[in-house]
């Protein structure tokens, strides 16, 4: 009876290794596990290789073999696959060419002079046409400054003429060259309009230095006056065009509503601006508005009526 021991990563490595060693199939055989073997930490430190002993069986001996059921399925699985990876490699190793005789140098140095001889002669190249002097940009002309004709001078006893006077001080302070029209509507309220600010300065981001500017002018007009006057400050015509912008945003989100189903929340707004909003929607047949939160950040609700 022989035996031998082999030992491998895995107790399938180790056994397909003894049967191809002895040269017989697991059925002539009796596996018996000495090891199992262990991975170890992280597969790194204190592994354990797997260690089987084959006995090789004889004829007329009965196989009582644990380990067979549990390899036979493995090892007929990786026969093929040892098949195939086989198969390719020997299709790989082809002959190698035999290499061509090396031609004598002489017989390449004749053949090199021959060509050299029956090449026609290079054409001269002809000179190179100097390129034509880019003409030198004209020089731009310097943007005119707007020219600032200054407005009619207002009583200042009156509230246009304390918000004039106060504007006109401010916005000189500020570097910025403008003429401070004021006029007074049928309810006593108070229009100024700023003509010459081209760069926007008195406008601000979405308006915030125009609005603060409104709000110190308003501050200035009704200190010490029993009744209050409204005062509203435009430049350059913003407060119409962002009124147009926020009337086409609140039919646009409205309609957005509409085919969401939901509720539509806008930015958050200073008063004047979510009253546009309010008013542009206040006759919607289907929406209807509202503000939220505290400011700053109070901002305007669109939703549904039903």
């Amino acid at each position: 009876m022989k035996e031998y021991e082999v030992s491998a990563r895995t107790i399938e490595e180790a056994v397909s290794q003894g049967l191809e060693h002895l040269g017989v199939s697991l059925g002539d055989v009796k596996v018996d596990v000495i090891e199992e073997g262990s991975k170890g930490l992280f597969g790194l430190f204190g592994s354990r290789p797997a260690k089987v002993r084959l006995t090789l069986m004889e004829d007329d001996q009965p196989v009582e073999n644990v380990a067979h059921s549990i390899l036979a399925d493995v090892l007929k699985e990786e026969e093929p696959k040892q098949q195939q990876l086989k198969a390719p490699e020997k299709a790989a190793a082809k002959p190698e060419k035999a290499e061509k005789p090396a031609k004598p140098v002489k017989a390449k140095k004749e053949a090199a002079e021959g060509e050299e001889a029956e090449k026609p002669a290079p054409k001269p190249r002809k000179p190179r046409e100097p390129k034509a002097a880019k003409a030198p940009k004209e020089p731009k002309e310097p943007v005119e400054a707007k020219e600032i004709v200054p407005a009619e001078q207002a009583d200042r006893e009156t509230a246009a003429g304390r918000a004039q006077e106060f504007l006109q001080d401010l916005t000189k302070l500020m570097g910025v060259n403008v003429s401070v029209a004021v006029a007074t509507d049928e309810e006593g309220n108070v229009r100024v309009n700023m003509d010459g600010d081209t760069l926007g300065i008195l406008i601000g981001r979405r308006g915030e230095t125009l609005d603060a500017l409104q709000y110190l002018t308003s501050l200035r007009v009704n200190r010490g006056q029993s009744n209050y006057t409204r005062v509203t400050l435009d430049t350059e015509g913003y407060r119409a065009k962002r009124e147009e912008a926020l009337v086409r945003l609140a039919n646009r989100m409205a309609n957005r509503a509409q085919k969401t189903g939901r509720k539509v929340s806008l930015e958050p707004m200073n008063p004047y601006e979510r009253r546009i909003l309010h008013s542009a929607l206040q006759d919607h047949p289907a929406v209807t508005t509202h503000s939220e939160g505290e400011e700053p950040n109070r901002h305007v609700v669109i939703s549904l009526k039903n």
